[in-house]
C-alpha cells in the first residue's frame, strides 16, 4: 500500500495518495500507540509522537524504500520520534520551576482512561513497566519492539540496523533480566 501511495504522489495525485494514506492510518495507529506509550508513558506525548511520525512518513513517502517492510520504516521514524520528544521532555522538566501552591492552576481533566489504559494502570502492569523502566536503553528497546509492538526479531533488526543475532541476545537478556527484577519485588 505504501508503494503506491508513493506512486500516486511522485504522479502528482496528492488528494488520491492523502486518501489511501487514510487507509494506513487506520491499520498502524493502534500498534504505533502501543509502542509510543512504552517510551514516553504520556497520553498526551503519545497522540503527539504517533501524529508526527504519520505526518513525516506522508512527508517524506518518495523516499520509501520498497524493499524495507513498510512496518519497519514506520516504526523508525516512530522510536525515534519518541526518543526526541523523551530528550526534549528532560531539558523542559530541568527548567520547570513548582507551581506556587496558593494560585496554582487546576489540574486540566483527564478523559476516560480506554480498557489499555486502565489495565497499564493496574499494580501489575506498574510494576512491569517499572522492571521494563530499568533495563539498558538496548534491550529496553529490543523488549518493546518485540514484545510490546509484537515484531520479529528480523523486523527489530531491519529497524534498528542490528545483526538478527544481537537482537536475540537482547532479548534474551532483557527477559532474564526482568523476571530477575520481578521476582525479587515479589
Amino acid at each position: 500500500m505504501a508503494a503506491e501511495i508513493k506512486a500516486l504522489v511522485l504522479a502528482g495525485k496528492r488528494e488520491a495518495a492523502r486518501d489511501r494514506f487514510a487507509e494506513i492510518v487506520a491499520v498502524h495507529q493502534r500498534r504505533a500507540t502501543r509502542i509510543a506509550y512504552q517510551y514516553l508513558r504520556d497520553v498526551h506525548d503519545v497522540d503527539e509522537a504517533v501524529q508526527d511520525a504519520f505526518v513525516k512518513v506522508f512527508a517524506h513517502i518518495t523516499n520509501y524504500r520498497e524493499d524495507l517492510p513498510f512496518d519497519v520504516w514506520f516504526t523508525r521514524i516512530l522510536v525515534n520520534g519518541c526518543l526526541d520528544l523523551r530528550k526534549a521532555r528532560a531539558r523542559r522538566l530541568r527548567w520547570v520551576l513548582p507551581a506556587p501552591a496558593d494560585g496554582a492552576p487546576p489540574e486540566p481533566v483527564a478523559p476516560q482512561p480506554s480498557p489499555e489504559e486502565r489495565l497499564l494502570a493496574s499494580e501489575c502492569g506498574r510494576r512491569i513497566a517499572a522492571a521494563v523502566d530499568q533495563l539498558p536503553e538496548r534491550q529496553r528497546t529490543v523488549f518493546t519492539l518485540c514484545q510490546i509492538a509484537e515484531q520479529s526479531t528480523s523486523e527489530v533488526s531491519r529497524t534498528l540496523g542490528l545483526r538478527e543475532a544481537t537482537v536475540r541476545v537482547h532479548l534474551f537478556r532483557a527477559v532474564r533480566k526482568l523476571r530477575t527484577l520481578l521476582e525479587h519485588e515479589s
